[in-house]
């Protein structure tokens, strides 16, 4: 039977960082969005109001700085060549973010089945942020379901990687998971752990428990 792989984006495939993260870093906002980072993490807001304050945050944003954000983000060695090897192997693989889909999207080029982000309006921004499109934490459970159909793949052949609480409920759903540079939250909720830098080391450890 064909595996599902779905990956988690910030603190994952992006080592100590996250996309938001690095757009601001683009316009000199590290400040702002630090703040936004820590109220979100620690429930002061919830994804809906994340969302909409750094639409606003980042008003004056261009797909030029989407392009060097993306370009220059400390990503984990190896993604394409474990895409690579998933795709070769009859697998599939996917993306499943909270961060703006404008940038989730991109690693489908990298050979990602399929990237899913929460939803923002083009850049540069002329409209503003739709709520109904800005993805959870159940949310992620949510949009893995409706892949595993569209691909054919059966709950016990998923496997997740992720670092942190956003992460929490895609594991519990998945016999298989991944904990890829995680904090304390999913401290005994993972299959394997993994630290260090190279995403075909975390890759080989879900191949182990296949076999």
């Amino acid at each position: 039977m064909a595996r599902l792989h779905l990956f988690d984006l910030d603190g994952t495939l992006i080592r100590g960082s996250a996309a938001p993260v690095e757009i601001s870093r683009q316009l000199g906002l590290l400040e702002e969005i630090g703040e936004l980072e820590r109220e979100l993490s620690s429930g002061l807001i919830g994804p809906p109001e994340y969302a909409a304050r750094v639409h606003e945050l980042w008003s004056g944003l261009t797909q030029e700085h989407v392009t060097a954000a993306f370009v220059s983000a400390p990503w984990l060695a190896g993604i394409q060549d474990v895409w690579r090897q998933i795709r070769q192997g009859g697998d599939y693989c996917a993306v499943i973010s909270l961060s703006p889909s404008f940038f989730v999207e991109r690693l489908l080029e990298w050979g990602a089945h399929a990237a899913h982000g929460s939803v923002f309006p083009e850049v540069p921004f002329t409209r503003p942020v739709d709520p109904a499109g800005i993805l959870s934490a159940a949310a992620k459970v949510t949009v893995a379901e409706r892949l595993r159909a569209e691909f054919g793949v059966s709950r016990e052949d998923c496997v997740a990687y992720g670092d942190s609480m956003s992460d929490v409920e895609l594991f519990a759903a998945v016999p298989v998971s991944v904990a890829v540079n995680a904090d304390r939250h999913l401290a005994g909720r993972a299959t394997h752990t993994y630290t260090g830098g190279d995403l075909r080391e975390a890759y080989a450890l879900a191949q182990v428990t296949r076999a």
